[in-house]
């Protein structure tokens, strides 16, 4: 059985991932030579590499969004695992051609933004292709001439799957292609590789995997290229309780795309129903970093009754991420879930705990 951990570039971890770290570390590892598809608007290279001599044609991207870098951590296991001498890697690499660009956006990874230089989500310019970035992606797009994509993100710690107590931990869509959402050939392919995908990981997350909305965007990447009729998948690495630098994540996302890629090189997408993917829960969006119950023992000035819901603003700082809690709502928060519950009564005690005294300062700072 193939083990993530035989795999695991150690070189990279946390959530900071930069176009630099992967020119320190990982870059100077690869047998295959890099190429060149453009320049960020700051002038950065971004390079892409091919993996295999196959003809089934995979074109995947990360960090498109510069602070969505789970997906980037879990290429290059990946990448490790195609390199090494497992039968399943050689199988893979005969059958198969891979194009990865491990980062789209490489200056908004080292900002850790979400947008580009110039403030635009690349992820819905795939029409007007104002950014340097999107042209690189599109050009690539048409020289390679896929027969699959693999759009790869990070998703917030608010996602569940569906509306139990199951944090959304890794989620898929096969984006529609037109506002009706019709089913066509290529989106059920990949609805398709989605099952295999979820079949594999309900073993090891079971209730944790959810569907991303498919609302229809044509100024969104994936949207685009399924209305070129080639197969689109999007990922979204999510939470993985306690694991707020998805390292776990990682794990996840790297047993999905070496399923993906086993279903697409034995010729087996079609073992897979779409019922089955339908079955898959829709992603709500019920978490919260943290709930506070009985607040009121705290601050006087929050009716008893109330609860506090935080989410966690990520900031950069010194290299590191730091995960700062900010009141996202108040009320009874009925229906929703919290990674982590805290009772009011527990923050009185706080000297020796900075989290807590952050937390307790917070909700001194409400006020009815």
């Amino acid at each position: 059985m193939i083990q993530h951990t035989d795999y695991k570039e150690e070189a990279i971890h946390g959530r900071y991932i930069t176009m630099d770290m992967l020119q320190q570390h990982c870059f100077p590892k690869l047998k295959n030579d890099t190429t060149i598809i453009g320049n960020s608007v700051k002038g950065i290279p971004i390079p892409a590499f091919a993996m295999g001599q196959g003809k089934k044609k995979i074109l995947m991207w990360s960090q498109m969004h510069g602070n969505e870098s789970t997906t980037t951590k879990a290429v290059w296991d990946m990448v490790n695992f195609l390199g090494s001498s497992h039968k399943a890697s050689k199988t893979i690499l005969e059958s198969c051609t891979l194009m990865i660009v491990p980062i789209l956006n490489p200056d908004g990874a080292k900002a850790y933004t979400r947008v580009n230089h110039n403030e635009v989500d690349l992820n819905r310019d795939a029409k007007n292709l104002s950014q340097p970035e999107s042209v690189a992606l599109r050009s690539l797009f048409q020289q390679f001439d896929p027969d699959f994509c693999f759009n790869l993100h990070d998703q917030r710690t608010l996602f569940s799957a569906g509306k139990a107590d199951k944090p959304a931990t890794v989620s898929f869509l096969s984006p529609a292609s037109n506002v009706e959402r019709n089913i066509t050939p290529s989106r059920e392919a990949a609805m398709k590789l989605i099952v295999s995908m979820n079949k594999r990981l309900q073993k090891i997350i079971p209730g944790q995997v959810g569907r991303f909305d498919d609302g229809f965007n044509d100024n969104c990447v994936g949207d685009s290229f399924q209305m070129e009729k080639i197969p689109t998948i999007l990922f979204e690495a999510g939470h993985y309780q306690n694991d707020y630098e998805r390292e776990k994540t990682r794990e996840f996302i790297f047993y999905a795309l070496v399923e993906a890629l086993n279903t697409i090189a034995a010729d087996k997408i079609s073992d897979y129903s779409i019922d089955d993917y339908f079955s898959i829960p829709e992603n709500d969006k019920l978490f919260f970093d943290i709930v506070i119950n009985n607040p009121e023992v705290i601050n006087p000035n929050i009716k008893a009754g109330e609860r506090v819901g935080l989410r966690y603003k990520e900031v950069l700082n010194e290299g590191r991420i730091q995960f700062v809690p900010e009141v996202a709502e108040m009320g009874t928060l009925e229906g929703f879930y919290a990674h982590q519950v805290i009772e009011g009564a527990d923050l009185l005690d706080f000297d020796n705990n900075p989290s807590k005294r952050a937390i307790r300062s917070i909700l001194l700072s409400i006020n009815e």
